[in-house]
């Protein structure tokens, strides 16, 4: 083999090596880029079934610019709750929604956090989205709508609602994959005990 087959072959390797490293920087960079519900926790409080959720995502730079801006931004989270059947399709038992938006005001250089007319303030857009990552007692149905000791299944995602932004902004969404934030819709069942006898 001559010198110069030689070092076309070194080259050739060290290019697939760095198009390697390149490949798993992307998929790593991916993964971590994908939200993803972590928690959810069904819990029974005051006659309602709620539930508490943890989530993880990163708004990408379109996105944050765009917040940074001023324009307001919807994240939603759909849930489906649905009661098994052998025989015919699940039954539905709940279907609902919870939409938060994130606001940044440049005047008062603030950013807040509001879920219907109720907000939260908050310094910066790391605790705004700390607080966007967090569901705490979202009342979802009355606990007298399922019965005892059954199994019931239930699947919830969250998306950014393009669909609530300014016109311009939903066209530019339709086109952009920048957009596209939504988690995959997450699993999890559930049963409410009967209560034992007073002892």
């Amino acid at each position: 083999m001559t010198a110069w087959a030689t070092f076309l072959l070194g080259c050739q390797r060290g290019l697939l090596g760095v198009l390697a490293t390149l490949l798993c920087l992307v998929a790593t960079v991916s993964q971590a880029a994908e939200p993803r519900i972590e928690r959810i926790e069904p819990l029974i409080t005051e006659g309602q079934l709620t539930l508490d959720l943890d989530l993880t995502f990163d708004l990408g730079r379109v996105v944050t610019e765009a917040a940074e801006r001023g324009v307001p931004l919807y994240f939603t989270f759909d849930l489906k709750i649905t009661s098994p059947r052998w025989w015919w399709f699940d039954r539905v038992l709940v279907e609902a929604t919870l939409t938060r938006r994130l606001t940044y005001n440049a005047l008062t250089q603030q950013w807040r956090v509001a879920t219907g007319d109720l907000f939260l303030p908050v310094k910066s857009l790391n605790e705004a989205l700390a607080l966007l990552k967090q569901v705490r007692g979202w009342p979802v149905a009355p606990s007298d709508r399922f019965d005892k000791n059954q199994r019931y299944e239930g699947r919830i995602r969250m998306r950014l609602d393009a669909s609530q932004l300014a016109r311009p902004l939903q066209l530019e969404a339709a086109r952009s994959s920048a957009w596209s934030l939504a988690s995959p819709w997450a699993p999890f069942d559930f049963s409410i005990r009967q209560a034992g006898p007073a002892k």
